[in-house]
């Protein structure tokens, strides 16, 4: 095996592809399997995930000739059963069949269309075909939408979750896709209700990224499957708050009031920090006490605004607690981590500001300052 790898890798991946091997060469006798195990291993682990999934197409590619019409057939026949129709949520499948659906988009990107559907409709209930599905939106983006309209209706969840997750604006890991933020919003009125939350969060997910363009799209959406009243409340207003989130993070008024949480509502907060000298690699230790004389929901965040080299700064929002407030004073107690060895957020000593936000709008705020480990 390769040197400079973890014995834990070497094998995983051996593992994966003699058992994708075997597949292949069960559904047909002439298969080479030992030969694509070893042309698949002879550079795989040198390669990051990505690269891995396309090494692995390319290689399959080598092995299985011929025109996409000629090969289907085997391909097909090489699946394993689809994934357990009873589970209703994270089921992502087996990775090692992602390199099918990259197979699928070299073989039959350009002539076979309708014949690439159908596989990747058949290779979505084995793994998620989200990246495979995309560069078909782009080169025959009607028909490929049409596709979907029909899938929106089909008996797997993994199918319909297929119609919006692969047509996300801003897909982890994606290529582009050459859409309007509003051509797949007729596909999401489809799958809104979905009873499969593992497709619903997908909806969210989708028009999160389209809040990230443009706001008023997505509460416009949000607003009209709201009006409809034909699904479950308690779901709807899941994922209303799940698609909204950043939308909510960043105080977007008209979205805090589509969910119920007022901007402008009265109440007092008083923030009390327990030391306004805090160490890196300790904890930011404050209270905050909110009043008000009437019954409300609150949506209570924090502020950081931490100092950055050369004398820039930068603020980042987190969540404390989502509650009703009244008369009855509503005591939140919280501990931020000031971690000192993170490597993604480099902490750096200097004055630093705690704010308070309810319902969007900021209460109340405190200065401490971050001294050094």
């Amino acid at each position: 095996m390769a040197s400079g790898y973890s014995l834990k890798d070497q094998l995983f991946n051996l593992e994966k592809t003699r058992y994708l091997a075997g597949l292949f060469a069960a559904a047909d006798p002439g298969f080479d399997a030992v030969g694509f195990e070893a042309d698949v291993m002879s550079r795989l682990l040198q390669l990051e995930l990505k690269a891995r999934l396309h090494w692995i197409a390319e290689v399959l590619g080598q092995h299985l000739t011929g025109d996409l019409t000629k090969v289907a057939p085997v391909l097909l026949n090489a699946l394993p059963p689809p994934l357990d129709p009873s589970k209703s949520d994270d089921d992502f499948g087996d990775f090692i069949f992602a390199p099918l659906g990259e197979f699928v988009v070299a073989r039959g990107l350009p002539d076979h269309l309708d014949l690439s559907l159908d596989l990747i409709e058949a290779l979505t209930q084995r793994f998620s075909m989200e990246w495979a599905i995309r560069p078909f939106l782009n080169a025959h983006p009607h028909e490929t939408l049409a596709r979907m309209q029909v899938w929106t209706q089909h008996s797997s969840y993994h199918v319909r979750r297929l119609v919006s997750e692969g047509t996300r604006p801003r897909l982890p890991w994606g290529q582009g896709v050459a859409l309007e933020l509003q051509d797949p919003l007729h596909l999401l009125d489809q799958l809104q209700a979905d009873p499969t939350r593992y497709v619903t969060r997908s909806v969210a997910n989708h028009l999160n990224d389209i809040a990230k363009k443009d706001p008023e799209l997505v509460l416009a959406c949000l607003r009209r499957w709201r009006a409809q009243d034909g699904g479950n409340a308690k779901e709807l207003d899941w994922l209303m708050r799940h698609a909204c989130r950043g939308l909510v993070k960043s105080g977007h008024t008209e979205t805090l009031s589509l969910l119920g949480f007022d901007p402008e509502v009265r109440v007092e907060v008083d923030l009390c920090l327990q030391s306004k000298n805090v160490r890196i690699g300790s904890g930011l230790e404050f209270s905050v006490e909110l009043i008000s004389d009437r019954e409300c929901p609150v949506l209570v965040d924090y502020i950081i605004h931490f100092q950055r080299p050369k004398g820039k700064s930068s603020q980042k929002v987190f969540k404390i607690k989502q509650a009703v407030c009244s008369s009855n004073m509503l005591r939140i107690d919280k501990v931020h981590k000031l971690k000192g060895d993170a490597t993604t957020f480099k902490l750096v000593p200097g004055l630093h500001r705690l704010e308070i936000l309810v319902n969007g709008k900021i209460r109340a705020g405190a200065d401490f300052d971050l001294l050094p480990q």
